[in-house]
């Protein structure tokens, strides 16, 4: 047992210098030593300071060449004694890497002239390079120029090896004392407990960790991005999914790319719905077909049946048609809405693409908005998710008019990425609900997946969110704080 013969060795002896020769000496595995070494330390019978000696071992590359002998000297050895040989001959006789770093070394070392015919410059040479790495092998001191030499052709790595010396500690022995753990109903009948030694409490030691449920890392944003806009005063929105709200309420005409079934999940059950407002129905019917409001409309004829189909919502604006419109049938007040809520899209699934995943969209109706009012909330919005440098891009949405991309640095990628959309809701979408003619809405929208990879370092959105999540990915992610002090 190594703990028996470090405990009698130290009986005699005063120090064990080197735990490594240590255990050579003594026909033990260095790491058996190496653990009695901790255990004893920690009650005290020895005391041990931790030893490291660098040395340098060879790599995979290394042990070839030790082998078969360096590149340079395999390729000196294929080239004919007298005459010459064709570049083309001499590397069918050599690996491709051999032959490529043959080439390199020897003609650095001026023994072969290299061109389209390769012959000798010198008939004898040595092969310094396996005789060093030989060395090394052995165990053998190697001067700095050598080493430098093999390490920057990657032929060495270094290696750190760690043991210990030892010394008695305040509580040596030349045997483990058996301590109790327990004080048992057995100890107390037979009054053995009076010489019982009890093993002392460390009240520093870690428990079992508790196995409890953990917060998802998209569940820990969410809610980062409900206490910011909570803290804003932003209502929330509810949930919708009637391709009336999704499309034609947003002033978005039926033959539209995005409301083709390659685009969107359409339900088969229930495949339509009869809870629209019929008043409202014929207001949108009419500005898409000839136009209102100083629009033209599309001038295309409007059907119903289409407007009557459910699906699963491609966007969260939905939402916000809908919340518009019953506020326009109340007194008009001032009002500010957010959703963070799912959406679904018809859409091949990769790193960065899935079918399914989260908007957080945002929305302020007041009078007399402009679109610097819209630039000015982007800003402080996209400050708190830790986004300051903000460019805008003009962009075209059926629904806003005027409409930007937004963009943001990313410093890690080094270039501007696109983080969301936004835009001035079109007259022709908020008058027939029923506004005053001088009510703006600027509104704004962006994925919560992205920003969320960027802020747990994640590069694959499928390890996100999906059926591929690693579980302990949530216990190991702290929490998501936006901004908020």
């Amino acid at each position: 047992m190594a703990e028996e013969a470090i405990l009698g060795y130290l009986a005699t002896s005063e120090e064990i210098p080197d735990s490594g020769q240590f255990a050579s000496q003594h026909g033990f595995q260095h790491n058996d030593v190496v653990n009695v070494i901790k255990s004893l330390h920690g009650f005290r019978y020895i005391d041990a300071q931790d030893i490291k000696r660098e040395s340098w071992v060879l790599t995979d590359e290394g042990k070839k060449y030790a082998a078969d002998g360096s590149p340079e000297v395999q390729l000196f050895l294929a080239v004919p004694q007298e005459g010459s040989i064709s570049k083309d001959e001499l590397q069918k006789k050599l690996e491709p890497s051999v032959f490529k770093i043959g080439c390199s070394q020897a003609g650095k070392n001026k023994w072969v002239d290299m061109g389209k015919q390769v012959s000798r410059k010198v008939q004898h040479v040595e092969d310094k390079v396996k005789d060093l790495l030989i060395r090394i092998q052995k165990g053998e001191a190697l001067g700095k120029d050598d080493i430098n030499s093999l390490k920057a052709r990657k032929l060495i790595a270094a290696q750190t090896w760690k043991g210990y010396s030892v010394k008695k500690g305040p509580n040596y022995a030349p045997t483990r004392k058996k301590v109790a753990t327990d004080l048992t109903r057995e100890n107390l009948q037979r009054g053995d407990w009076k010489e019982l030694e009890f093993k002392e409490y460390n009240f520093n030691a870690k428990g079992p960790p508790a196995e409890a449920g953990h917060l998802h890392p998209l569940l820990k944003a969410s809610i980062g991005h409900y206490i910011y806009q909570l803290h804003l005063a932003y209502g929330k929105y509810v949930t919708v999914k009637y391709i009336f709200w999704n499309f034609d309420a947003l002033f978005q005409p039926q033959q539209h790319p995005a409301r083709d079934s390659h685009d969107t999940f359409f339900l088969e059950v229930p495949s339509t719905t009869r809870e629209l407002p019929e008043d409202y129905v014929k207001l949108v019917k009419r500005v898409h077909e000839s136009g209102g409001y100083g629009s033209r409309g599309y001038m295309y004829d409007w059907k119903r049946e289409e407007a009557n189909k459910n699906l699963l919502r491609t966007h969260t604006t939905a939402v916000s048609t809908r919340m518009l419109y019953a506020l326009a049938k109340q007194p008009f007040t001032p009002k500010r809405y957010f959703s963070i809520d799912r959406v679904f899209r018809n859409e091949s699934v990769d790193r960065t693409h899935l079918a399914e995943f989260h908007q957080i969209e945002g929305l302020v109706c007041d009078k007399g908005l402009t679109l610097g009012d819209l630039i000015g909330v982007l800003n402080d919005f996209f400050s708190r998710l830790g986004m300051s440098k903000l460019r805008f891009k003009p962009a075209y949405n059926p629904y806003t008019e005027p409409s930007m991309e937004i963009f943001s640095y990313h410093e890690g990628l080094k270039k501007w990425v696109e983080i969301g959309n936004s835009g001035m809701f079109r007259p022709e979408m908020l008058l027939p609900m029923g506004f005053p003619e001088d009510v703006r809405v600027i509104a704004w929208g962006l994925s919560l997946e992205r920003p969320t990879m960027i802020l747990y370092g994640v590069d694959n959105i499928r390890d996100l969110f999906g059926h591929k999540v690693d579980l302990s990915l949530m216990k190991r992610n702290p929490i998501c704080r936006l901004g908020i002090d």
